[in-house]
């Protein structure tokens, strides 16, 4: 009896996990379709108020849900494999898991995707569809009356819908009247910039119709009666007058209060300027966060908590292409650039009309030099849609990867006229100037950069070249300091100030060494600070230091097979080293291998080698004839 009753224990056991897994299952299923449910109302909600990049946002995260069963093979299909790289493939398992790369191994095991607590179905409906009720409480002449606002402002006549909206009673209506106001506005604002057109665009146009619309929006608050929508035009409205806290705050309430705005959380990330900020900010826990705090994470520069944000929200949006394009952006950023290509050129072969994000893509064709490749992206690009920015600075990258910077610079000029906020051409823009020596407006053109995101490492570094070249090195140094701020584990910006502090307007060679050893402990893959920190160790008559470093320079350049000149420094040095030790059989061995290298090198190791033989025969000798 005893047996029998020991047998069914791992029997009840397997079904009790059994039941606990289907459980699960069933949890998870809810949960996606509560998911789908909030986005496709979202979707509605969104397009009909005009915010067309949030209804095209919640849209792609819509389609990017797994579907419980799928007719059809899926065509965009991105997994992270179990070798810890990302690929695509048109066939996957039902739940992908997270893949093993480095980047993405994040703290704790299973259980929920999310580290936010999850909106339950009965609250999401409700919270969804409050937000319609007016609608179905306005008279049929208001609601026709909407409609047609709503028809001059998808035809971008922006004041006859805010007029047409003047008397329609309603938040909905409000919030469409008050964003076209502040879109006409802006429309005026960008048609007096080109009339007072100043050097690389410079203008004092303003919008003339903040002052009314913040009088308005801030007497509504007071009165209590703005939505989350409302709240979300107000932010915008303090943002642009300069009140950034005051925007923040009414900032999380508009998302607190609806959190599929996209375009809420964008304007609440742009006024997030440090990780101290973002960490300070109370949200309310759902799982659009994670969308938001992954965003942020990436624009602080802050790439391994936000890879892994995407890897987790990955798997339960498996088909978003904003999320693999977010993830190849993060890995771009961490200078993993085969892995980013390969998302890259996945995404084209799955969405072919593609432009988003493909800048960034072409950046990395620039950086590794894929001449072939990045032609045809510019033609591809071109041939879709050849006004867009991107595709403007696309081919911008083109130019400059051949050589032809007045072409380049003309292309982002082109890309500037169509957004003259478009960072990535500010910033590109500048190296340029920089490659043509016109210091004057590369400066202007870095400050502009800055000027619109002071995050962006870029413009800061290359401020701080442009100053390294014009002999400014306390210049140069401020800003070079502002890019290891905002990048303090890139061993370039370590290395850039140690040059600062090694120039011979400065002389500081400890602080120098410093910054090496800095740039060293953050994995300086080109061995640039081992190079420097051995030079500037033999400069100082440090030879014991500076042979070390040479010695881990020379191992660095063996496994990866470079015969630069770094190497051949390297060698002479360390012969030299060992012929003045004494240790001529190790020094011999160091002038041998330069042997195997012509010019002036050669002539210096056979020189060397006639020494080290009459040392050593000086050495015989006086060891033959000490008694």
């Amino acid at each position: 009896m005893g047996v029998a009753g020991e047998g069914k224990t791992p029997r009840r056991r397997r079904r009790l996990n059994k039941g606990l897994q289907e459980q699960e299952i069933g949890e998870e299923m809810g949960q996606k379709e509560n998911y789908r449910l909030e986005l496709r109302e979202a979707v509605r909600q969104l397009r009909d108020r005009g915010l067309y990049t949030a209804a095209k946002w919640a849209a792609e995260q819509l389609v990017g849900l797994e579907e419980e069963e799928r007719s059809v093979t899926p065509s965009p299909a991105f997994i992270r494999t179990d070798r810890g790289s990302y690929s695509s493939s048109a066939r996957r398992e039902r739940r992908p898991r997270a893949g093993s790369h480095e980047l993405l191994r994040g703290g704790g095991g299973g259980g929920s995707s999310y580290s936010t607590p999850l909106v339950g179905r009965s609250h999401a409906v409700t919270m969804v569809a409050e937000y319609e009720t007016p609608v179905f409480q306005e008279t049929e002449v208001e609601h026709d009356r909407y409609m047609l606002a709503k028809a001059y402002f998808d035809t971008r006549e922006y004041r006859r819908a805010a007029f047409m909206l003047r008397e329609t009673p309603g938040k909905k209506a409000f919030f469409l009247r008050c964003y076209s106001l502040y879109l006409a506005g802006e429309k005026r604002k960008e048609e007096e910039a080109i009339e007072l057109e100043g050097p690389l665009g410079k203008n004092d146009a303003v919008n003339s119709d903040l002052p009314g619309l913040a009088q308005e929006l801030s007497s509504s608050h007071k009165n209590g009666t703005l939505d989350a929508f409302g709240m979300y035009m107000y932010g915008i409205v303090l943002r642009e007058n300069g009140h950034n806290a005051a925007a923040r705050d009414i900032l999380v309430k508009s998302v607190d209060a609806y959190p599929w705005n996209w375009s809420a959380w964008l304007e609440l990330q742009a006024l997030c300027m440090d990780i101290g900020t973002l960490n300070s900010l109370e949200l309310k826990d759902h799982w659009m966060k994670d969308f938001f705090l992954a965003s942020a994470y990436l624009e602080l520069q802050k790439n391994n908590e936000g890879l892994q944000k995407y890897a987790k929200l990955q798997d339960v949006f498996p088909f978003s292409e904003y999320i693999i394009g977010q993830i190849a952006s993060g890995l771009y950023n961490s200078r993993e650039y085969d892995q980013a290509e390969n998302l890259y050129s996945d995404m084209l072969r799955y969405d072919p009309y593609r432009v988003d994000g493909m800048d960034i893509f072409s950046n990395i064709l620039y950086v590794k030099e894929s001449f072939a490749s990045l032609s045809h992206l510019a033609h591809r690009v071109f041939s879709t849609d050849k006004y867009r920015p991107e595709s403007c600075c696309i081919i911008g990258n083109y130019y400059s990867l051949k050589g032809q910077h007045e072409k380049a610079v003309l292309y982002f000029k082109r890309a500037l006229k169509l957004n003259k906020n478009y960072l990535s051409a500010w910033t590109l823009m500048g190296h340029e100037y920089v490659e043509m020596k016109n210091t004057p407006s590369a400066i202007d053109t870095y400050r502009r950069a800055v000027d619109i995101n002071p995050r962006d490492y870029r413009a800061w570094y290359g401020l701080g070249q442009t100053y390294e070249i014009l002999a400014m090195p306390y210049y140069a140094l401020y800003y070079y300091r502002q890019a290891a701020y905002l990048r303090p584990d890139d061993a370039r910006m370590w290395i850039a100030i140690g040059n600062c502090y090694e120039s011979g307007h400065l002389e500081m060679f400890d602080a120098a060494i410093k910054c090496y050893l800095r740039a060293l402990r953050n994995n300086d893959n080109e061995g640039i600070a081992m190079h420097k920190l051995a030079k500037l160790h033999s400069n100082l008559g440090r030879h014991d230091e500076a042979a070390r470093y040479y010695k881990m320079n020379l191992e660095r350049m063996e496994k990866e097979h470079n015969d630069g000149p770094e190497m051949m420094d390297a060698l002479y040095y360390l012969a030299s080293y060992y012929k003045h030790r004494k240790d001529f059989e190790t020094a011999e061995m160091y002038c041998s291998r330069l042997l195997d290298y012509g010019g002036p090198a050669k002539q210096n190791a056979k020189g060397l080698l006639q020494e080290l033989k009459s040392g050593e025969n000086l050495a015989m000798d006086v060891e033959q004839t000490t008694p």
